[in-house]
């Protein structure tokens, strides 16, 4: 019965849905007139551009523009073709605003030369200094100048890539830029998508194409079409046997973004300058950062992006929103909220896009704009109560720090250890690496999504994962801000790798719920990733100048989880578990040091034994922000 209720469920939501497709499509071909412009910028090249605008717009009745660059496409191209939707969400696109989409510079319809991660050039000299911020300034320019009934504001938004535009666009401080929002923005490359702490996302291996392709000549197709790897069922045996990364050669040695990357294996000169995050001050519109707790891509990106214009630009308006949500899926209504075998509410995209991010843009394009929202600083979704909660500040300032430390026998608590002399160890071998996710399907999907909460009781009883685990909780912990790992840790190799999970471990008696996307899965005993992280030991004290291990020296590694806000409930348990492979998601560290692991040979990978402390004097342990309720 249940089974049969649950199809049903289903079958309704994808109706529903589809029908509200078709809905909003009528509705746009109904209320707006689109036209496409090539719109001339300070160097000579045009950047192709769709604008929609409202049909009832006139002198008495103006509209602002909402705005997306993109490098993706801002497809359907023709005059006479609609897109199924507008703008971030129904009820801004039904609420009516001028829409304008934008391939930049060197994509698809537009002209130039495009490069990732655009470098910010903060002293323009010159026509020839070109970026983000002077194509949107001169595209907000010629907007205001050439759509008529236009109310003299605009705002924008962008998710992922379109994110990263938003947030360099922004740079263009441009009087009528009134609102920007960046979401799931990317910020830098050596820790985000391609990179985490300098370790290279290998589980990113069939997107090169999209990246590093140049288009022959501007047009509507997708030129990189024909250049893709064709996946195998089982990526983590491909990856395997393709060897060291010096071997994807064989697919991508015209890839320049793949060429780049091998080129370039510390954060040096080339990483520094696509990293936007220095460039965020001087600021004097109205932000609105907007993230997902289980983002497997860009979760580093709205972070650090609220976090450093907070920094470096006391006096604006700019607030954070996280949801329970992967990469993007806030902009899409499921019905029932779910993240892998996650249940969390109904209609949670719903409730952010009307009563937050329609909030956000209405108040600043179309109302007072004097920053009386009614929305807190950050609007965070609490991914263990399953509950929304406000905050005048992020981390919030009641949040205190604490220490969970390691003890022997797999303990985890808040005390430190005594022992004069004690460790744990375990045998890193690169030929057979720990899986990051018992899902070998999505070992094969283009990007990564579901290990960012998945059950972790596939790792645990590896005998190269080591577990650390509190007593059962006698009442709730919430842990709400920042997560630092820091290890005392001893190779027999010169460089490791070292991958840290924060676990939430359900009771033996947890209930499966209503909307299990897999029956066969059991929340009793689940053991749920809350967070996790990789950090490569030869990056322990600079991003930009590696050092290696001295082997059997022991040596600190510290390095920074990125922020949660989730409560531990009384009756579970926190786990740590700790390791030194997760693949295919991160690529093998060869445990013997050379100077570019992209081009180590497969004789270059060693087994090596990592030692973990957990001693007085030579503690390991994680350090958190815990909110007290």
């Amino acid at each position: 019965m249940l089974k049969k209720l649950l199809f049903l469920t289903i079958a309704f939501i994808s109706l529903k849905a589809s029908a509200q497709n078709n809905s909003d499509e009528q509705f746009i071909k109904d209320n707006y007139s689109k036209s496409e412009y090539d719109i001339p910028v300070r160097d000579g090249v045009k950047l192709h551009t769709i604008v929609y605008v409202p049909k009832d717009a006139s002198n008495d009745k103006k509209y602002p523009f909402l705005m997306q660059r993109t490098c993706y496409s801002v497809a359907p191209y023709g005059k006479d073709t609609y897109p199924p939707r507008l703008g971030p969400s129904p009820a801004l696109m039904r609420d009516k605003f001028i829409f304008v989409y934008q391939d930049v510079r060197g994509r698809y319809m537009s002209e130039g030369v495009w490069t990732n991660m655009t470098p910010h050039i903060a002293q323009k000299k010159s026509k020839t200094d070109v970026d983000e911020a002077s194509d949107t300034y001169d595209t907000i320019e010629w907007l205001l100048k050439n759509i008529p009934a236009n109310n003299g504001r605009v705002g924008q938004w962008g998710i992922s890539y379109p994110g990263f535009y938003t947030t360099a666009s922004a740079l263009s401080n441009h009087p009528a830029l009134k609102a920007s929002s960046p979401q799931a923005p990317i910020s830098d490359f050596f820790f985000d998508d391609f990179h985490h702490n300098g370790a290279f996302t290998q589980g990113y291996y069939l997107t090169f194409p999209v990246f590093g392709i140049k288009p022959p000549q501007p047009g509507a197709d997708s030129w990189f079409a024909n250049d893709f790897i064709k996946p195998e069922p089982d990526g983590y045996t491909f990856n395997l046997k393709m060897g060291s990364l010096k071997n994807f050669d064989q697919y991508y040695s015209k890839n320049f973004f793949w060429q780049e990357t091998v080129a370039h294996p510390n954060k040096d000169e080339f990483w520094q300058k696509r990293d936007i995050l220095p460039h965020l001050k001087g600021l004097k519109h109205a932000f609105m950062t907007v993230g997902g707790w289980f983002d497997a891509e860009d979760l580093y990106g709205p972070l650090n992006t609220y976090k450093t214009i907070e920094k470096n630009n006391p006096s604006i308006y700019n607030t954070l929103v996280v949801g329970p949500f992967g990469h993007g899926r806030w902009s899409r209504e499921t019905g029932h909220t779910l993240h892998n075998d996650l249940y969390f509410g109904d209609s949670i995209a719903t409730f952010y896009q009307n009563n937050i991010e329609a909030r956000f843009f209405k108040h600043f394009l179309k109302e007072s704009g004097d920053g009386k929202t009614g929305l807190p600083e950050a609007y965070l979704f609490d991914t263990g109560k399953k509950e929304w909660k406000t905050f005048d500040k992020w981390p919030a300032a009641t949040a205190q720090k604490v220490k969970l430390y390691f003890h022997p026998n797999g303990k985890l608590d808040f005390s430190e250890p005594k022992e004069a002399k004690s460790a744990t160890a375990y045998v890193s071998d690169p030929a057979k690496p720990v899986p990051y996710t018992a899902n070998v399907k999505q070992m094969s999907g283009f990007t990564p999504f579901e290990y960012m909460s998945e059950d972790q009781r596939f790792a645990a009883s590896r005998p190269d994962v080591l577990v650390f685990k509190t007593d059962v909780l006698q009442e709730d912990v919430t842990l709400g801000g920042e997560i630092t790992a820091l290890l005392k840790i001893s190779s027999t190799g010169t460089d490791a790798d070292f991958f840290v999970k924060l676990i939430d471990v359900y009771p033996d008696n947890e209930k499966n719920h209503a909307f299990m996307p897999d029956p066969k899965t059991v929340m009793a005993g689940y053991q749920q990733m809350v967070r996790s992280e990789i950090m490569r030991a030869r990056f322990r004290n600079s991003f930009e100048k590696p050092e290696a291990l001295v082997a059997g020296k022991m040596t600190d590694i510290k390095f920074r989880l990125q922020d949660v806000l989730h409560t531990f409930k009384k009756g579970h348990s926190i786990m740590i578990q700790v390791q030194s492979t997760a693949f295919p998601l991160f690529d093998r560290n060869p445990q013997k040091y050379v100077e570019n692991i992209y081009k180590a040979a497969d004789s270059d990978f060693i087994q090596a034994t990592q030692t973990i402390f957990h001693q007085a004097g030579a503690a390991s342990m994680i350090e958190a922000d815990v909110i007290k309720q």
